[in-house]
């Protein structure tokens, strides 16, 4: 299958949900972490899929700023996750020519995981093969908030012209700056919502949700997604040609 076939353009862009993980162990007997253990799995099979699909950017859902109100060792479970991930794919997602990008709010995260984002960035800052985009403590108002204020700031500080303010000047303060918008969204486990997830760079792009639970991810079920993509027909607000 090619990305994007039957479509105005190709897929450059896809952003997954990543939902599941918790009704995934329960259905097993097992902890809430041990799903979210199994779903660094379907993570790592999500990257090699895009790879394969050749899909330059995708953006992974994983700690939302809403995320924070469940129990705290479930909350720890997910940042050492974080922490793992990162530390164990760095050097091979560097060698594929992947640039790591980390979106969300940084206060409140622990020092160590601070470092192991920063690093990551600074690591793979010169790649241009793939961009993996992982949301972490993000929320989509809060992203729209935060950037509201560094605008609002060089409004003040005199850098910018209010009057010279429009869409595309408002995006590049979002954490997804440099990053083309999404053209398709994911969510698996059966859910029919968005939860705050690239709110504003969403605004048009295809929607696709899958009954799987994100540990059973797997690169067939990419490939779905992406044929249900390709047999839509994108019309931004227009109509199709006559």
């Amino acid at each position: 299958m090619t990305p994007g076939e039957n479509t105005d353009r190709p897929v450059q862009h896809v952003a997954i949900i990543m939902d599941g993980n918790g009704r995934w162990a329960q259905q097993r007997g097992r902890p809430r972490a041990f799903g979210h253990s199994q779903g660094v799995e379907a993570v790592r099979e999500a990257v090699r899929a895009a790879g394969e699909l050749e899909i330059k950017y995708l953006t992974l859902f994983g700690f939302s700023t809403e995320n924070w109100r469940r129990p705290p060792h479930e909350v720890d479970a997910l940042f050492d996750l974080m922490k793992r991930f990162v530390d164990a794919d760095l050097e091979k997602l560097h060698e594929e020519g992947v640039k790591i990008r980390i979106a969300g709010r940084r206060e409140g995260l622990d020092r160590d995981l601070v470092g192991i984002i920063e690093r990551a960035e600074r690591r793979t800052a010169g790649n241009s093969s793939r961009c993996l985009t992982i949301a972490f403590n993000y929320g989509g108002r809060d992203e729209i908030v935060r950037a509201a204020r560094r605008l609002a700031r060089e409004i003040a500080e005199g850098q910018l012209d209010p009057e010279s303010v429009d869409e595309e000047t408002f995006a590049g303060f979002l954490d997804t700056a440099e990053i083309p918008d999404p053209d398709l969204v994911i969510r698996t486990s059966g859910e029919h919502r968005t939860s705050n997830f690239l709110i504003w760079q969403a605004a048009y792009a295809e929607l696709v949700f899958l009954d799987v639970l994100w540990p059973d991810f797997s690169a067939r079920h990419f490939a779905s997604a992406l044929d249900q993509y390709a047999a839509r027909k994108r019309r931004f607000g227009g109509v199709n040609a006559a």
